[in-house]
C-alpha cells in the first residue's frame, strides 16, 4: 500500500502519495500547508477517511484531557473538605 501525505489550506485538504514530489511542490507554493500525519492506504478517498478519523480522536483526547483539567482539581478539593470533617481530634 502507497504511504500518503496531506496538505491543508483552510478547509480544503488534500492526500498526496509521499512519493509526489512534483504535486507536493505545487501545492506548497499555492498555499497548502504539510500536515504531519502519514497514512498506508489503498487509495487517496481511504487516505482522506483515515486522516479524519486521526483528527477526530485527536480532538475527543484534547477534550478528554480538558475535562479531567477541570474535573481532578474541583475533586481533589473535595476530598480535602471532607477530610476537615471525618478528621480525629
Amino acid at each position: 500500500m502507497p504511504e500518503y501525505c496531506f496538505y491543508k489550506k483552510r478547509n480544503q485538504i488534500v492526500a498526496l502519495q509521499k512519493s509526489d514530489n512534483v504535486r507536493a511542490t505545487l501545492l506548497t507554493r499555492q498555499g497548502f500547508e504539510k500536515q504531519f500525519e502519514e497514512v498506508s492506504a489503498a487509495d487517496e478517498k481511504a487516505a482522506l477517511s483515515r486522516f479524519e478519523d486521526i483528527r477526530k480522536e485527536k480532538r475527543i483526547d484534547q477534550h478528554n484531557f480538558r475535562a479531567g483539567a477541570i474535573t481532578m482539581p474541583f475533586i481533589g478539593v473535595l476530598t480535602a473538605i471532607t477530610s476537615l470533617f471525618f478528621r480525629k481530634k
